[in-house]
C-alpha cells in the first residue's frame, strides 16, 4: 500500500546524497562499519584494508553528505552516524539488496538495461 507522505525537495536531496554516498564501496563499507559502533579514521583505514588518506577523503565526503559526524576526544577525532535512524535503515537495505539478481550488475558495468 503506498505511504500519502509529502515527498519534498529536501527528502529527494537527502536520498540522492545518501545515494552517492553509497555508490563508492569504501564509504558503502565505512558506513556500514559505523552501523555497528564508531570508530577513529586509523582503525576504520585499518579494518577496511585502505590508506589513511583514502579514510579521511572519504570520511571527508560522507561529512559533506550529512551522514557522519566527528566528535573530537582528546587529540583523537573519531567518526560516528549522524542520526539514530541511519542503523536500521542501512540494515533494511541490506535486505533489499539480496533481493536484487547479483548477475545482472558486476563491479562498473550494468547489464540490466
Amino acid at each position: 500500500m503506498p505511504t500519502t507522505e509529502l515527498v519534498t525537495v529536501s527528502h529527494v536531496a537527502a536520498l540522492t546524497r545518501l545515494g552517492y554516498a553509497l555508490s563508492d564501496e569504501t564509504r558503502t563499507r565505512v558506513l556500514l562499519a559505523l552501523r555497528e559502533a564508531p570508530a577513529h579514521p586509523s582503525d576504520l583505514a585499518d579494518a577496511l584494508g585502505v590508506s589513511r588518506q583514502v579514510m579521511s577523503n572519504q570520511l571527508a565526503c560522507l561529512r559533506g553528505c550529512g551522514l557522519v559526524e566527528a566528535v573530537p576526544d582528546g587529540r583523537r577525532t573519531w567518526y560516528r552516524l549522524t542520526d539514530d535512524l541511519l542503523a536500521p535503515a542501512l540494515g533494511e537495505l541490506l535486505r533489499v539488496v539480496l533481493a536484487v539478481d547479483p548477475s545482472c550488475c558486476s563491479g562498473e558495468e550494468c547489464r540490466c538495461a
